[in-house]
């Protein structure tokens, strides 16, 4: 592979960026959160006026420059076309503007108490890697698993092709003292309805191709399901598999706001993201990646994006920081994602090669993705309790593991019904919340 070239640019050699890992695990934990928004503009005005509201907000923050959909699929002509005529789009083209616009966007910006992630979504995203070599950006996300099934038709063997040369491209940052920093994104399959063993076994098994690849900074993410309980057993399983199997100390675990159908009002919204700060600091995860209010009808502001940091940060430092054994015990959640992670190790030598396997044999299987790599025979339904439960094992390697509830169909009413669960659960009548003070308001009065 051909050696990136390092940049000239005065202002991009002088923004030596931090190990961003390093930076959220001394700033996280222990009650502590750094929040994150996926704030993306396409104008580089409105990005650096993003970041630096970011910055400026009271809260622990890190900055985020999420990509456009155009970028993210690899139609850069698109792009071009939409730049040169002046059209909106919904993310910052980071391939297409050159080097030194970003670089103005981020200077004054980005330093040691502020790194800046970058967030795209491709499983083609080659391109994108150059230009975060170009411009030292040394923390983004994504993997072979997730940035493939869930968002277009790219064949998972040519995902992970994709992405083991990414990998090699981008520890090459190693070279000028740049330390890069990968995230999974495996733990928010399709966003809902994956049941959380199997969003904790793709999250621990991209970070383990990651660092089959060299990649030795990482975070493992998960996105917040149906169950406060459930959802805190993952957490811990996650962590315990990473405590006991992954080859770096340099990981950290980042939580994602609720991902499926939000709460439209802004009282249900808010306290969804706020049982989501619970989540992460009752669990010891260290990083949050907040919804705002909006998230139901548009794209959110720079101002509502801040609001939603400092109402996560609130939420954060009134939580209870849990019970840290916890860690260590063989919930239900761990069991299945333990059993999920041996099976597919056991396929191959080579990470890559193992999760192909898996996916072509079902062992891994995600409910209702149509991926033509998926197998689709694996189904999961919300109990009467609001736990996420297997309706149908498929061929997971989880017979005699799984706990299965009676044998049922999903029907499309069930699916739609299950999907707008959460949003049913958060929006109650009559009731709001004043987002500026964190304190909610009940038929107008003070709670």
């Amino acid at each position: 592979m051909t050696r990136p070239v390092l940049p000239r640019d005065r202002a991009l050699r002088s923004q030596q960026p931090v190990d961003f890992g390093e930076f959220v695990r001394t700033n996280g934990g222990g009650g502590r959160l750094v929040v994150q928004p996926r704030m993306g503009f396409g104008d580089p005005a409105k990005m650096r006026e993003g970041l630096l509201a970011t910055k400026a907000a009271d809260a622990t923050t890190v900055g985020t420059l999420t990509l456009d959909s155009y970028t993210r699929v690899g139609d850069l002509d698109a792009v071009e076309a939409a730049l040169r005529d002046g059209t909106d789009l919904n993310g910052y083209p980071v391939v297409s503007h050159p080097p030194h616009t970003t670089a103005a966007v981020l200077d004054g910006v980005r330093d040691a108490g502020f790194p800046v992630q970058v967030r795209h979504g491709s499983a083609t995203p080659i391109d994108i890697f150059w230009a975060l070599m170009r411009l030292r950006l040394n923390a983004t996300e994504g993997g072979p698993v997730s940035y493939c099934l869930p968002y277009g038709r790219t064949p998972l063997a040519d995902g992970i092709r994709n992405w083991e040369h990414c990998c090699e491209l981008y520890v090459r940052m190693r070279d000028v003292g740049v330390e890069p920093h990968l995230e999974t994104f495996g733990g928010c399959m399709m966003g809902q309805l994956c049941p959380p063993s199997q969003l904790v076994a793709i999250s621990f098994l991209e970070a383990l191709f990651f660092a089959e690849h060299g990649i030795r900074s990482l975070s493992l993410s998960y996105a917040q399901q149906t169950d406060m309980g459930q959802d805190q057993e993952a957490v811990r399983a996650l962590r315990r598999l990473c405590t006991e199997l992954l080859p770096t100390r340099n990981w950290h675990i980042v939580i994602y706001a609720y991902m499926g159908v939000y709460p439209e009002t802004s009282r249900g919204a808010y306290r969804l993201l706020g049982k989501a700060a619970e989540l992460a600091v009752s669990t010891g995860a260290q990083r949050l990646i907040v919804k705002t209010a909006a998230e139901a009808r548009r794209i959110p502001t720079v101002f509502e994006n801040t609001l939603a940091l400092e109402h996560a940060a609130r939420a954060a430092a009134d939580a209870d920081t849990g019970d840290d054994s916890c860690v260590e015990r063989d919930s239900q959640t761990y069991v299945e994602a333990r059993a999920l992670v041996e099976a597919v190790l056991n396929l191959h030598e080579d990470i890559g090669q193992a999760l192909l396997l898996a996916f072509r044999r079902g062992y891994l299987d995600v409910p209702y993705c149509v991926h033509p790599d998926n197998a689709g025979r694996a189904r999961s339904h919300i109990d009467s309790a609001g736990r996420l439960r297997w309706a149908d094992l498929g061929a997971l390697p989880l017979s005699g593991i799984a706990e299965l509830g009676p044998s049922r169909k999903v029907g499309s009413a069930d699916l739609l019904s299950d999907l707008h669960h959460v949003r049913r659960s958060f929006d109650e009548p009559n009731q709001e919340i004043d987002v500026n003070s964190g304190a909610e308001l009940v038929h107008g009065r003070r709670a």
